[in-house]
């Protein structure tokens, strides 16, 4: 803090970038000269998209430990961003913002409306990619039209691009204090739920750097194998660090880099690229945020199903391993990646329940919540987006469980009233006879439900109504084809 007061001042203000190393946008900033760092709910934004209650719990806490990094500098505001900004900027005589810069349509339109207000007031607003390995007009086909095909993204657009730059250090910062007047951090009240997660995690840029070395130094190896099986705790668990900013993809890019066996890293850096596809595709489909990408889909006959919808939502549906991800997401505000694409086929397929019913769920409970990614994911379980799995894969939950938690590990850590019976039982209790049951103390429908559907009944009910949905999109087709209407 020694630069002379008539130093050039910026304001960086922070968004899910809440780190200091690998920030393009506060380099940017502690290059212009003294730098004011600032946080700012918007609550304009926040009434039309909120943050999920999960989210907003690691968020609190990640700029917490922000704000200790900072020397306790950092500002946090409520109000219009734009003029919060220009009220900071005339007190302090800053000359430049900046900001890391964000992909999702309405974050979009509200940047655009602040950097015009801001040029208005004479000041100069920079944004910088400090969220992805690629921008999105930078993994294009070669026609300029997006893909939505993942493996052609990921091959050409991505790895035939550019190759990720090299993460910056963090720069060096000549804070301006923060006056008694201007508000900081207010310490959170928790709920005993945030608490409980607080006890689960570890949150802060340190934290998240431990994270990664330890990925990279105990779990790379055997990644590819053992990603699929949840209790080998094999992942990375770096998402949540990664959705808040506390580690850019760049980082975690590189740092995997001749870290581990070829296929494993190979392995890795495509999860990253899926999460590059889905913020590929939310910003050239806008609409992926709320209605099928898939035209047909609009007529799909999803089911008014409350009931079945707050059973699946407590992990009481009565199929174990959709009731063990669906308790370990509510119980540490996280799920393993192959259990995810089982709770959703459940609810979309045996259930028959509307996607975004579940894209909601999930966007409330999670801690690594990004909307693009959850989006995306829960349109391609349901058949209705780009990539989508094929219609006719439905996720057999007994089967899964068998393959991927052969010995019950995992549902016996999340549905522990299961926890007596054989493995060759556990993914479907009911399929056991009668004296295994009662060796185990268990009572279907007393200590544990029965199923809410059978299987392969709702599997074939899916199935059909998916084949309709064909029937009638081929129809439209012709129709328009013989009116002379197609393309």
């Amino acid at each position: 803090m020694g630069a002379a007061s008539s130093a050039p001042v910026a304001i960086h203000w922070f968004r899910n970038d809440l780190r200091l190393s690998d920030n393009p946008a506060l380099a940017a900033a502690a290059a212009h000269g003294r730098v004011i760092p600032v946080a700012i709910e918007d609550p304009a934004l926040e009434a039309a998209h909120p943050a999920g209650a999960a989210f907003a719990w690691w968020r609190g806490r990640a700029l917490a430990a922000l704000d200790r990094a900072l020397g306790g500098t950092l500002r946090a505001l409520r109000g219009d961003p734009a003029e919060a900004l220009r009220a900071l900027a005339a007190r302090h005589g800053a000359s430049l913002i900046t900001w890391t810069r964000a992909y999702e349509p309405w974050t979009i339109a509200r940047d655009t409306a602040v950097k015009a207000a801001l040029a208005g007031a004479g000041l100069q607003a920079r944004s910088a990619n400090g969220a992805l390995l690629w921008e999105p007009w930078e993994t294009l086909k070669p026609d300029g039209a997006p893909y939505r095909v993942f493996t052609p993204f990921y091959r050409r657009g991505c790895l035939g691009a550019a190759p990720p730059r090299r993460p910056l250090p963090a720069p060096r910062l000549d804070l301006v204090p923060r006056a008694p007047d201007e508000p900081g951090l207010a310490a959170p009240d928790e709920a005993p739920w945030q608490a409980r997660l607080g006890r689960l995690w570890r949150i802060g840029e340190d934290a998240a750097h431990d994270a990664l070395q330890g990925f990279v130094q105990e779990r790379l190896a055997g990644y590819a194998k053992g990603r699929d099986f949840p209790a080998l705790g094999r992942t990375s668990r770096l998402s949540p660090y990664l959705a808040h900013g506390q580690l850019s993809p760049n980082q975690v890019w590189h740092a995997v880099e001749a870290a581990g066996p070829p296929e494993d890293v190979a392995s890795f850096r495509a999860e990253l690229g899926w999460r590059e596809f889905s913020a590929h595709l939310l910003f050239h489909f806008p609409k992926l945020a709320h209605a099928p990408l898939r035209p047909e889909f609009a007529a799909m006959p999803w089911r008014d199903d409350p009931e079945g919808l707050e059973a699946w939502r407590r992990g009481r549906t009565g199929v174990p391993l959709v009731d063990a991800g669906m308790r370990e997401l509510w119980q540490t505000g996280y799920m393993h990646n192959r259990v995810r694409m089982v709770v959703a086929s459940f609810l979309t397929k045996n259930l028959l329940i509307d996607w975004r019913a579940g894209a909601r769920w999930f966007a409330d409970c999670l801690v690594d919540h990004s909307p693009a990614s959850n989006l995306a994911s829960w349109q391609w379980v349901a058949g209705s987006g780009a990539d989508a799995a094929p219609y006719f894969r439905v996720f057999n939950p007994a089967a899964q469980a068998a393959k991927f938690d052969p010995q019950g590990d995992y549902i016996r850590r999340f549905v522990p009233e299961l926890a007596r019976l054989p493995d060759r039982w556990l993914g479907a209790p009911w399929s056991a006879p009668a004296e295994v049951l009662a060796q185990a103390g268990l009572r279907l429908g007393r200590d544990y439900p029965r199923p809410l559907v059978d299987l392969a009944a709702s599997r074939q009910r899916a199935l059909d109504a998916h084949r309709a949905l064909g029937a009638r999109a081929a129809a439209e087709e012709r129709d328009a084809q013989a009116q002379g209407e197609a393309p």
